[in-house]
This record gives structure tokens, C-alpha cells and sequence, in this order.
């Protein structure tokens, strides 16, 4: 069978949406997301492609309720603490070859994909910045192999992509294959918790749609660009 792979783009708190998502896909259909050779992300979503990496439950996400806030600047500087804590210290290693981050170079805006990591402190350091978005996380970006870098969503905002038989998702109404199918929701028109409920619970309905259009709820289907 083809090799097939997963990306998820950037956006922010609505991060929740790849949490209801996957968990509709590991329910019926795990193969999709175990069997995958490799997992990206941008910004927001390369937190999410670095769980399933390296082996994390998806569910602890909502543990940690900082992954859907990184773009607030106070929260973004404890984030590398809830990283540090979360991610295993062979994180590196399972990360190496299968995760795929985007992040773009603060220089010249030039895109740089990061599949390698040769410690586990420099795959939270790439985490880093790859969900650092100018202004609204701070002013001095963070840095990776002393080179500094900005937001991933910035220069490619769905790494992988352009490769065959990948498997996009998104909160946002468009063409990736996991996405709704009519316009998003003003995030300000309900409370907090009501409003990340609802995003979590659109992504599982998106999935399954996505499942049952392709015939995967029963076996294993993967979608072809």
C-alpha cells in the first residue's frame, strides 16, 4: 500500500478541532494516524503532529489547555515548561524522521522544514518557533541552531502538502481534505468553554464525514491528491 502522510495547519486555540478529529479517526479507523510515514504541522498544529509523534494520548492535550492559548505572550513563555514536562526524553528520537515542522526564517521569510533533532531540548526549541507569532507571543523570536525564526504558518502554513496522499486538516472552510464545510464562527459570540466544546465536537463530525465519503470507516482508505 502507498505511504501516506498527515498535516495539520496552524490556528491558533482552535488547535481543539484536530483533538475532536483524531479522536473520531483513532476511533474507527487508528491505522490512519499510526500507519502514517510522516506527521506536520505549522504553528498551532505542528504541537498537535509532535503528540502523535512521539507517542503522546491525544486526550492529554486537554490537559493542558496552554496548547490552544500560545498565541497570548504571557502563556507562551511558560509553554516550554508544559513542553518539557509532556514530551518523553527519547522524544527526539521517536520525533526524528516522522515529524515535520514548519517554520519560516526571520531574515529573509524563507520557509525551513525541520525533520531532525538531535536532542530533545532542540525539538522543543523548533516547537518553539514554530508557534512563536510576532507581537502577540513577544518581540525577541526564539532561536534554533543560532539561527532565528518566526511562526511556520508565516511561509507554509501545511507542510507536506505538496507530497502525494497527504491528508490535510484544518478549522477553517477550504480544501484540505478535514475542514468545515461552511464558514468558521466568531469566537467571541459565546463563553470560552462552549465555544472550544463546540470547535472540539465540529472536528470529530468533519472526520467522520471525511471517513464515510471515502469509504474508510470500515477499512483502511487513503485519500490521493
Amino acid at each position: 500500500m502507498a505511504e501516506w502522510n498527515i498535516s495539520f495547519a496552524g490556528c491558533g486555540f482552535r488547535s481543539i478541532y484536530y483533538v475532536g478529529a483524531l479522536s473520531c479517526i483513532l476511533e474507527r479507523v487508528p491505522q490512519l494516524v499510526h500507519g502514517a510515514s510522516k506527521i506536520g504541522g505549522a504553528s498551532s498544529g505542528c504541537l498537535v503532529a509532535a503528540a502523535l509523534a512521539v507517542g503522546i494520548p491525544i486526550g492529554e492535550l486537554l490537559n493542558h489547555p496552554i496548547f490552544f492559548l500560545i498565541c497570548e505572550q504571557v502563556l507562551y513563555f511558560t509553554f516550554s515548561l508544559i513542553l518539557r514536562e509532556m514530551l518523553p526524553e527519547d522524544a527526539h528520537l521517536r520525533a526524528t524522521g516522522k515529524l515535520c515542522v514548519s517554520l519560516t526564517r526571520l531574515s529573509d521569510g524563507e520557509n525551513v522544514l525541520v525533520s531532525e533533532f538531535t536532542t530533545r531540548e532542540e525539538l522543543i526549541q523548533v516547537l518553539m518557533c514554530s508557534s512563536f507569532f510576532p507581537v502577540y507571543c513577544g518581540f525577541v523570536p526564539p532561536s534554533y541552531r543560532g539561527v532565528l525564526y518566526m511562526d511556520g504558518a508565516l511561509s507554509n502554513n501545511m507542510p507536506l502538502f505538496e507530497l502525494r496522499n497527504t491528508i490535510t486538516m484544518a478549522p477553517f472552510s477550504g480544501e484540505s481534505d478535514i475542514c468545515p464545510k461552511e464558514g468558521t464562527f466568531n469566537f467571541f459570540e459565546a463563553n470560552y468553554e462552549q465555544k472550544l466544546a463546540e470547535i472540539c465536537h465540529n472536528g470529530y463530525m468533519d472526520a467522520l464525514r471525511f471517513l464515510k465519503e471515502r469509504g474508510a470507516h470500515t477499512h483502511l482508505h487513503v485519500p490521493q491528491h
